[in-house]
């Protein structure tokens, strides 16, 4: 490990173009229906139980959406906007491991499906992105959706 690694999630470009002049009082609704891909029904709940899949694993979160769901502050490293799950330094240089840093948010059901996330203090100036694990057939494969913004 002369060079260091990193392991984590880029997004191209310096900036998202979803802005928010400050930092203060900021929230987001986030529907679990349009994560599950829609609506169930009983023809395809009924072949999905045929082959030993459970319909409401694909229903969203269960109910737990603060498991699956991160806010992360972004490095900016050239032209792109990282996520450092884990980074190692080299033998030369910087030796420093780090992540990037995280930020708790509250939730509150609005109804069946649907959550306000309420940032629960203001965001420095800065580029900013909520990882989302995939639920049911995404989950397996790894797959995260990153939806990104930033505070000017």
């Amino acid at each position: 490990m002369i060079k260091g690694s990193e392991f984590g999630y880029e997004i191209e470009g310096k900036s998202s173009p979803v802005r928010f002049s400050n930092g203060n009082n900021i929230s987001f609704i986030y529907s679990v229906a349009s994560a599950s891909g829609g609506a169930s029904n009983p023809k395809s709940d009924s072949v999905m139980r045929a082959n030993g899949v459970d319909p409401n694993s694909f229903s969203g979160f269960g109910g737990d959406v603060s498991s699956q769901i991160t806010l992360y502050k972004l490095n900016i490293d050239g032209g792109l906007r990282k996520i450092y799950l884990q980074k190692q330094g080299g033998y030369f240089g910087n030796h420093k491991n780090q992540t990037s840093d995280k930020y708790t948010f509250s939730l509150k059901k609005i109804r069946e499906g649907y959550w306000e996330l309420v940032i629960d203090k203001p965001l420095p100036k800065g580029e900013y992105a909520f990882s989302m694990m995939g639920t049911g057939m995404e989950g397996a494969s790894g797959s995260h959706t990153v939806f990104a913004f930033g505070i000017d």
